[in-house]
């Protein structure tokens, strides 16, 4: 179109660079997902097999970009970050944006531009993830097909400095925590018998230690001993120094992650407590360890194809992002 009459209507064109020596957060959140969940009869409060879902989408976004080397995600939000130290939103994190354009290995390269734009970002992270999460979906729903086609929403925001993205991270993992107890104790009052409406107003104003207390006096629920990927959402780190390797107990970087990754370690039995599940209604307020780990396993394998470590640790202390910048530094 260059030196046509018709050259002009790229005058309409929006910029949207983003501005140099910030880094990048993009999160992506799934649109209408209430409604998707219970047109394909989620469990609740947690569905893993869906988190299983988001989780290998995501991993399938963080192959795809050699930038993003930290992601965060939990119930239907995942958030990316590229080359930091270091619900579903996911959040992935990019590189500083004026060494995003300097690097050779770019994803923005493979598109061939010459300038970091926000509306390209967007549309290659959401796009990639919403193909990837219908791809996935037969794995972790063999017997459910799609009915109703799932979408996302994305967003990018710039933090100028290290200390500003580590206490955003935070504030994701956090939100995480409060709203798994929120929901964990909202089903058990509706598996009690309240309805939505008395289960709300019981909840309104109470404290943790009050959920806690609640959820352990009804059914024996130890909320502590709930699996860490409820509580504490996935962590996605890409390894750019050591490769991955997920059964050798002799690796500097498995090692290294072992201290953090504990949800193997359930303090419960395999049998789930009668009192706990009502299949009519998909609540389960326990979900077999078995099943978790057969679940995580397929995730891990996939990520692990890549030298990316799936986590569902504390990364809110400094101790994590001690531990995890020397993996992911160039």
């Amino acid at each position: 179109m260059a030196n046509s009459k018709y050259s002009y209507v790229r005058e309409f064109e929006q910029d949207s660079t983003l501005l140099n020596d910030c880094w990048i957060v993009v999160r992506v959140d799934g649109r209408a997902f209430s409604a998707f969940s219970n047109r394909h009869h989620f469990r609740k409060p947690n569905e893993p097999r869906a988190l299983s879902v988001i989780n290998s989408a995501a991993v399938q976004v963080m192959s795809e970009f050699d930038d993003i080397v930290l992601a965060y995600g939990h119930s239907d939000e995942y958030r990316y970050i590229e080359h930091l130290l270091y619900s579903f939103p996911v959040v992935f994190c990019l590189k500083e944006t004026l060494n995003c354009i300097i690097d050779g290995n770019s994803m923005f390269d493979k598109f061939n531009t010459s300038i970091y734009t926000a509306v390209k970002i967007l549309s290659c992270v959401v796009s990639l993830f919403t193909s990837s999460y219908c791809y996935y979906w037969s794995t972790f729903f063999p017997n459910t097909p799609l009915l109703s086609i799932p979408s996302f929403d994305a967003r990018i925001v710039l933090y100028p400095t290290h200390r500003a993205v580590v206490d955003y991270f935070s504030w994701r993992h956090v939100d995480c925590h409060i709203n798994n107890q929120y929901n964990t104790c909202f089903w058990c009052l509706i598996l009690d018998g309240k309805s939505n409406d008395e289960a709300y107003n019981w909840l309104k104003g109470t404290t943790k230690v009050e959920k806690n207390e609640y959820l352990f006096t009804s059914h024996k629920l130890n909320y502590n001993n709930l699996p860490n990927i409820f509580k504490k959402g996935t962590t996605l780190v890409k390894s750019t120094t050591k490769a991955v390797n997920v059964d050798d107990e002799n690796c500097l970087s498995y090692n290294t992650f072992d201290q953090l990754d504990n949800l193997s370690r359930r303090e419960f039995s395999e049998g789930l407590g009668e009192d706990l599940v009502d299949k009519e209604r998909k609540i389960w307020l326990e979900i077999n360890p078995s099943e978790l780990n057969e679940l995580e396993l397929k995730v891990k394998e996939k990520a692990s194809e890549h030298n990316i470590f799936v986590l569902h640790c504390d990364i809110v202390k400094d101790s994590f992002w001690e531990l995890v910048s020397p993996l992911i530094s160039d």
